[in-house]
């Protein structure tokens, strides 16, 4: 049976217990590819690569369908912050991610 994870995505901010830490957006890409079902996604956007941030990872989630049950856009960045919170919100509406899943915009400090 999968266990269920918790994943904090940041380069900078120390991760919270019980969270799994990743730290690009590759690492968190293939938390999620592994198919263990995960309960909280706590995103940021930079990551410090110029390539890959959070965005990429919500653009991930939409394309294949999988989603956590609860999402926290944390970034600090207010505009790519809201960026990534607004197309989860988009996918809900257009029906490709259900609607029971809770996206929240709660920005920390670095």
């Amino acid at each position: 049976m999968n266990k269920r994870l918790n994943v904090f995505l940041d380069d900078v901010r120390q991760c919270p217990e019980e969270h799994v830490l990743a730290k690009t957006a590759d690492d968190c890409i293939e938390l999620i590819r592994e198919g263990n079902p995960i309960t909280h996604l706590s995103l940021d956007h930079d990551l410090g690569s110029k390539e890959k941030n959070g965005y990429a990872v919500v653009l991930h989630m939409i394309e294949q369908g999988v989603y956590a049950q609860r999402i926290t856009i944390h970034s600090a960045n207010a505009s790519e912050g809201k960026k990534m919170y607004k197309r989860l919100l988009e996918a809900q509406k257009d029906g490709n991610m259900p609607r029971e899943i809770k996206v929240v915009h709660r920005p920390l400090p670095l």
